[in-house]
């Protein structure tokens, strides 16, 4: 009796011996770099004088003296919204389609998943040359084709459009990712109760909404957290393509406070900016649990 009651103190042991690094890794590489932030937020230092203690004035400049602020937390939030369509919805559609074909999944998938190992730069400079209206870029062309030439528009430059151009190549570069997983998922549904369901007469949708889905809710909510939060911190594209303009048009959170940083060397009002994202993180993931585990409840 003494072995087996020394072996859940022996897994214990050797579960902490292997979980120790990685966590160490990640409170050197994540939770340190978050308290910095945290700390250098009550200040304001240009990253070479002393720094000088200013309390919450960095707050207060945010939330009530800075509307470009503001401009950038709302253009954050369409950019998420058309991010969470196209790679969500986008990835349960082609997901749903996969589990229908017999041929050519692996090819699709391929195809899919390509965009997420293209590098960032390639990606962005792709898309600028498919918006470009001089010379006549792709998307234009297009409509050019099909006799809507009253369509064609400098994308980029042009407030009514430019959120919405940049924020499709971060929506199409991930779709790829979170159809794999969420096809995955489908493949793990019970196909007894699939086949149980058609034989009551269960229509695809009713297949779908019934019993695929309600299954792959646990994988729904991962996914959405990871899509959601990456959204909340995308930076690269946008700021490669447009760098934040025209004027703050597609001014993102993140890439307000890279410029405040490293351009107006603000690291202090910087350091606030990015508390706000984490926060902003945070408070999005609880939403999102709240939200889809009340549906799954009801």
């Amino acid at each position: 009796m003494q072995p087996n009651r020394m072996l859940p103190n022996r897994s214990r042991t050797s579960v902490l011996v292997f979980l120790l690094p990685p966590l160490l890794l990640y409170a050197a590489a994540v939770l340190f770099p978050i308290l910095q932030s945290l700390f250098l937020s009550f200040f304001s230092w240009n990253g070479i004088s002393d720094m000088e203690f200013v309390g919450l004035d960095n707050y207060v400049r945010m939330f009530v003296a800075d509307d470009i602020f503001w401009r950038a937390f709302m253009n954050a939030l369409i950019y998420l919204a058309i991010c969470l369509v196209l790679q969500l919805g986008g990835a349960l559609v082609v997901a749903s389609l996969l589990t229908s074909l017999r041929r050519g999944r692996e090819l699709i998938k391929t195809l899919y998943l390509l965009p997420a190992v293209i590098s960032t730069v390639a990606i962005a400079f792709l898309f600028i040359r498919i918006y470009s209206l001089e010379p006549v870029g792709l998307l234009n062309q297009l409509f050019q084709w099909v006799g809507l030439d009253h369509l064609e528009r400098p994308w980029l430059s042009d407030v009514n459009t430019v959120l919405a151009a940049v924020s499709a190549p971060e929506g199409w570069r991930f779709t790829g990712l979170y159809m794999l997983i969420i096809y995955a998922a489908l493949l793990a549904v019970p196909k007894e109760l699939e086949e149980a369901a058609v034989l009551d007469g269960a229509s695809r949708w009713t297949l779908f909404t019934k019993i695929r889905f309600p299954y792959i809710r646990p994988v729904w909510i991962t996914t959405t957290i990871m899509a959601t939060t990456y959204g909340l911190r995308g930076f690269d594209i946008p700021y490669l393509m447009t760098n934040g303009g025209p004027g703050q048009s597609s001014e993102l959170l993140t890439t307000y406070m890279y410029k405040a940083a490293f351009t107006s060397t603000d690291f202090g009002y910087a350091s606030t900016i990015s508390v706000f994202i984490v926060v902003e993180c945070l408070v999005a993931v609880g939403l999102i649990l709240f939200v889809l585990k009340r549906k799954a409840d009801s």
